[in-house]
């Protein structure tokens, strides 16, 4: 088990009592700053790219263990000063990374998913790509690979970077004085994920502010602008597997509707947003330009559906913490089978949140091929070896079937009438 998926087994606790800490404290204040839905969407969002990261999968165009084979010219020996160095490098690489992400098409669509809330909460950092297939990162390590900096310090410093990047997604916390100066704060981190015009594209660093000062891209926070949440397209939708690719999907049409060749190749280069002329003419897409008065995506559900979710969503986290703490003894088989598991049921389960009229005929299939897989590996492995957990996961999967069940022509267009969308 690597160092990533140890460390999850301490950090998840603590995310989960600071977000009950944010929402205690931001009910006390009287500012709203969660959403259920939005938040089971966000946390459903941090599965997914948990599981994927468990699962290795990717393809990787350069590793750094490759580049300091191949490139060191000086061996660093102090380890204090290597790991400061790499620090440097990590936060040099991130800020880089993170700006190609939203500057490129393409790349957009490695990024969407975290920026899809329409709410600014510290749930929201969880919301984890699981579409950045393809990984090229080690091209801004250079710097450290020239130093001969060990691979493992960034194996270790690459899980703690990233779980620092998560206090600062809070409304609670205003300007932090001379912090603002070189550290990346919650103020300066509501303006990245604000879509005014005056924050878009801006404060792309990830723990020092400086890279945004040192490039050109800082913004600070304004008395007079407070930051609108979002993406200037909608998600309208919980299921945070769609986001991740809804980008691409529009992409790929504009590709094949765009009558010129040139328009067919450079889409995917070019800067996020950009659109062939002749295919905007013929397929217009709204945009957010009204932020004042903005709808955000949310249904006004029954309690009944509230319990559902509920449940959902505490079922599939056991599925998920008994797929890492047993993830090292799983064949390589078994961990695909459940991996595929457990995405298949956060997608079902959040499109079941959209009121989908096809969501309770997905979840009824979901729950019976689910179940069947475990009773296939039953027998070979699972029941020997972890009889309890093995019964309570077919129990979650056979009243996941029976809900699907109850609610199997609920949410026709007459009934979703019913839940109209809220003006939050």
């Amino acid at each position: 088990m690597n160092f990533f998926i140890q460390s999850l087994f301490i950090v998840i606790p603590i995310f989960i009592i600071l977000i009950c800490i944010e929402i205690i404290v931001a009910k006390k204040m009287g500012i709203k700053v969660n959403n259920p839905a939005d938040m089971i969407s966000s946390l459903s969002s941090g599965i997914t790219n948990i599981a994927k990261d468990g699962l290795k999968f990717g393809v990787l165009i350069v590793s750094y263990s490759w580049l300091v084979k191949y490139i060191t010219i000086y061996k660093l020996e102090p380890i204090w000063l290597a790991i400061i160095i790499a620090f440097i490098v990590q936060d040099f690489s991130g800020y880089w990374l993170h700006r190609m992400n939203h500057r490129v098409n393409i790349l957009w669509n490695r990024h969407i998913i975290h920026h899809s809330s329409e709410e600014f909460n510290l749930s929201c950092a969880l919301r984890q790509e699981i579409s950045a297939i393809v990984r090229f990162g080690a091209i801004f390590m250079i710097p450290a690979a020239l130093l001969g900096i060990s691979p493992a310090i960034f194996a270790v410093l690459g899980p703690i970077h990233l779980f620092m990047q998560f206090w600062y997604h809070t409304r609670l916390i205003n300007k932090m004085g001379w912090l603002e100066k070189f550290l990346v704060t919650p103020s300066h981190h509501r303006v990245h994920h604000a879509i005014n015009a005056k924050y878009m594209d801006k404060n792309y660093g990830q723990i020092l502010i400086v890279w945004d000062k040192l490039f050109g891209t800082f913004q600070a926070e304004l008395e007079d602008e407070k930051p609108v949440f979002g993406i200037i397209r909608p998600a309208n939708t919980w299921n945070p597997i769609i986001i991740n690719y809804k980008h691409t999907w529009q992409l790929l049409k504009d590709a094949y509707f765009a009558k010129a060749w040139k328009d067919k190749i450079r889409i995917w280069f070019m800067p996020t947003g950009w659109r062939p002329k002749d295919v905007i003419d013929k397929f217009p897409r709204p945009i957010t330009t009204d932020l004042e008065n903005r709808v955000k995506y949310n249904y006004n559900y029954p309690t009944h559906l509230k319990i559902v979710a509920l449940f959902q969503f505490i079922s599939i986290n056991f599925l998920v913490f008994f797929f890492l703490y047993n993830f090292s003894t799983l064949s390589s088989e078994i961990q695909l089978f459940f991996g595929l598991i457990i995405f298949v049921s956060i997608f079902g389960f959040t499109s079941f949140l959209d009121l989908f009229s096809w969501a309770p005929k997905f979840e009824l299939i979901r729950s019976i091929i689910s179940a069947l897989f475990f009773l296939y590996f039953g027998n070979q492995f699972f029941l020997e070896n972890y009889f309890i957990s093995t019964v309570i996961i077919l129990t979650y999967f056979t009243i996941s079937s029976l809900i699907s069940i109850f609610y199997w022509n609920r949410f026709n267009e007459k009934e979703k009438s019913n839940f109209q969308l809220n003006k939050i």
